[in-house]
C-alpha cells in the first residue's frame, strides 16, 4: 500500500474514533441510544490514539471497568498495528 494512503487511511480511523466517542458522550448527557461498548472497543482498535484522546477530552468512561483496561489493550493492538504499516515502509 502507498504510504500516503496508508497515512490517511490511520488518521482518518482515528478522527472518525474521536467523532464517535464525543457523540456517544453526547447521547450519554441526553438520554439518547447510545453507541455499545463492543463497537466503541472496535473503533479503539482502529482507530485506538482518537479513541483514547476522545476519552480523554469528552472524560467518557473514564471510570468504567472493564471498558478502560480493553480500552488500552486496542490502542496497544491499534499502535502494533500502525507501527506494523510503518516498519513496511522502512528501507
Amino acid at each position: 500500500m502507498d504510504p500516503f494512503a496508508a497515512s490517511v487511511i490511520i488518521l482518518a480511523a482515528n478522527a472518525f474514533a474521536f467523532i464517535v466517542y464525543g457523540f456517544d458522550k453526547h447521547q450519554a448527557r441526553v438520554d439518547g441510544g447510545r453507541i455499545p461498548e463492543r463497537t466503541l472497543l472496535l473503533l479503539a482498535v482502529l482507530g485506538g490514539v482518537g479513541a483514547w484522546i476522545g476519552c480523554e477530552v469528552f472524560r467518557h468512561k473514564t471510570r468504567k471497568q472493564p471498558f478502560r483496561s480493553w480500552l488500552v489493550a486496542a490502542l496497544v493492538v491499534h499502535l502494533v498495528l500502525v507501527f506494523a504499516v510503518l516498519a513496511e515502509w522502512r528501507v
